[in-house]
């Protein structure tokens, strides 16, 4: 019997089987193209506004990853499911969330603009360099003419997770 490959956008497997769509949720980040992610991985949504390295949610302590610099105010905090719950994270952000819904046909994948800023992204991302921000933690994507990052929210979790272990 043939091993099934796994496909690298694992979003995919969030499709809708009805429409071929995908819910996803548009989180405001600085400096940076502002990041997609799949709306039912979010457990919650707090109006938090304490920058933390760690964050405490229904009893359990998560890390954190910023999307904003040193010097700018939190104003939420939220609370994605991982593939374990060691690997749940928190993203601190400001500026509010919208909620779309694309047909993954609507979804271009592009080339990093030349445009953007490389060295902004890992002001915001301290634990990680350069070459490892942009090696393997995003995919840059394209929806109604937006550039838009899709994160590797398991491998940042896990990048985390060893880092403050």
């Amino acid at each position: 019997m043939k091993q099934i490959l796994k496909h690298s956008f694992e979003a995919v497997s969030l499709l809708t089987t009805t429409n071929g769509t995908l819910d996803v949720t548009i989180v405001p980040a600085f400096n940076q193209p502002d990041w997609v992610i799949p709306s039912s991985l979010i457990l919650s949504v707090e109006e938090y506004d304490v920058r933390t390295s760690t964050y405490d949610w229904q009893e359990q302590e998560l890390v954190v990853f910023h999307l904003l610099p040193q010097d700018e105010a939190v104003e939420k905090t939220i609370v994605l499911e991982g593939n374990t719950s060691e690997h749940r994270l928190a993203l601190q952000t400001a500026g509010e969330l919208h909620q779309l819904q694309v047909r993954i046909s609507e979804v271009k994948d592009i080339e990093v603009p030349e445009n953007f800023d490389k060295t902004n992204i890992n002001e915001t991302a301290v634990p990680f360099s350069e070459n490892v921000m942009l090696s393997y933690l995003f995919q840059t994507v394209m929806i109604e003419d937006k550039v838009y990052l899709v994160p590797d929210l398991d491998k940042i979790a896990h990048q985390l997770v060893d880092a403050s272990s």
